[in-house]
C-alpha cells in the first residue's frame, strides 16, 4: 500500500478542485491510500476580501511572516507518506501566508522530511520567485522536490489584473461586465490536470521520480514567460523595500499602505506596459539569456 498526502489551502475552492483532479488517479487505485489535509488558519482570512483587508496582508505575505494555524489532525501525522502533492497559491509574489505558515511549522518537517514532493501552484501568472521561496522552505524541511506544475490564468497580464481583483473582492467567479474572460485557472485546465496525476501516479508505482519533471513538461505542466520573470524579479526587489518600510513603521501602517496601493496601480498600468515594450525590443539581444531562464524555471533544481 502506497500512502499519498495531498496538502492545500483554498479560499475560493480553486485549489481544492485542482487537488481533486490531480489526485483522481490515486483515489481510483485501491493500492493507494490518499489523505487530504486542508491548511486552516486559527483566524481565517476573509473571502471575499475588502480592499483594506487585502492590502493589509501585503507586508506579512511578502516577508513570509507565519501566522497561527489550526493543528494538523493526528491521523494525518500518524502516516509515513511515499509522496506529497503540495498545492499553493501566490500572494504578493510570495507563497500565501497559510502556506508559508505551514512550511515553517514543526508538523511540516514531520510530514515532508525525506519525502518526494510535487509542487502544484494555481496563480494569476507570476509564480516564478514564489516557487524559489517554496524550494528554500522545502529544503529546510528535508523534502525531496521531484516535480512542479504551475497552473495559471491564461488571460493577458493587464486583463487578468482586472478579473482577479473583481473575483477577490466580489467572491464571484463570473465574467466581469459580461465581456471579460472568467478569472483564474480555466475550468478546462483544471479538468485536464488529471493527466498530470496519471503521470505522477505511474512514477509512484515505479518508485522512480528521477525523470518526472521532464514527463510533466511534455504535458505542458509549466509555461515560462521571460517578460513575467523579469517583472516578478523587479517586483520582488521593490516589494522588499515597501514591506520592510511598512513593517518598521507600524504607527503609520494604514497611511503607508494607502500610498503603496497608489504606487502599485501606477506600476501595473503605467510602468508595466513600458517595461513590456522594452522587453520586446531587447528580446533578440537576450535570446541566449532567455533560453537559460526558461530552462531553469521549467526545472526543479535550485540555483
Amino acid at each position: 500500500m502506497k500512502n499519498v498526502l495531498v496538502i492545500y489551502f483554498t479560499q475560493s475552492g480553486q485549489l481544492h478542485d485542482i487537488a481533486q483532479n490531480i489526485a483522481a488517479p490515486f483515489i481510483a487505485d485501491p493500492g493507494v491510500n490518499v489523505v487530504f489535509h486542508r491548511i486552516e488558519m486559527e483566524q481565517p482570512f476573509p473571502f471575499p476580501w475588502n480592499k483594506e483587508q487585502f492590502f493589509d496582508a501585503f507586508p506579512e505575505s511578502f516577508l513570509q511572516i507565519p501566522a497561527k494555524l489550526k493543528p494538523v489532525p493526528q491521523h494525518v501525522l500518524d502516516v509515513k507518506y511515499d509522496l506529497v502533492l503540495f498545492h499553493y497559491q501566490v500572494w504578493f509574489l510570495s507563497p500565501s501566508i497559510p502556506i508559508n505558515s505551514f512550511l515553517k511549522s514543526p508538523e511540516a518537517k514531520l510530514l515532508l522530511n525525506n519525502t518526494p514532493v510535487v509542487t502544484i501552484s494555481g496563480s494569476r501568472n507570476m509564480w516564478f520567485l514564489a516557487q524559489e521561496k517554496i524550494k528554500v522552505l522545502l529544503k529546510q524541511n528535508g523534502a525531496l522536490l521531484k516535480g512542479n506544475i504551475a497552473l495559471t490564468d491564461r488571460a493577458g497580464n493587464l486583463i487578468s489584473v482586472i478579473t482577479i481583483v473583481e473575483w477577490m473582492f466580489s467572491g464571484k467567479k463570473t465574467r466581469h461586465l459580461g465581456i471579460f474572460p472568467l478569472p483564474g485557472v480555466s475550468d478546462k485546465d483544471i479538468t485536464e490536470s488529471e493527466k498530470f496525476g496519471l503521470t505522477i501516479h505511474h512514477a509512484l508505482l515505479q518508485d522512480d521520480f528521477s525523470n518526472l519533471q521532464d514527463k510533466l513538461l511534455v504535458q505542458g505542466a509549466v509555461r515560462v514567460n521571460t517578460y513575467l520573470v523579469g517583472v516578478d524579479t523587479k517586483g520582488n526587489y521593490i516589494f522588499s523595500k515597501w514591506s520592510a518600510f511598512i513593517s518598521k513603521n507600524p504607527e503609520k501602517r494604514k497611511k503607508l499602505l494607502k500610498i503603496f496601493v497608489v504606487y502599485l496601480v501606477l506600476a501595473i498600468w503605467v510602468i508595466s506596459p513600458i517595461v513590456y515594450i522594452l522587453h520586446l525590443i531587447m528580446y533578440p539581444f537576450n535570446f541566449n539569456k532567455n533560453k537559460r531562464i526558461i530552462k531553469y524555471y521549467k526545472g526543479v533544481e535550485s540555483a
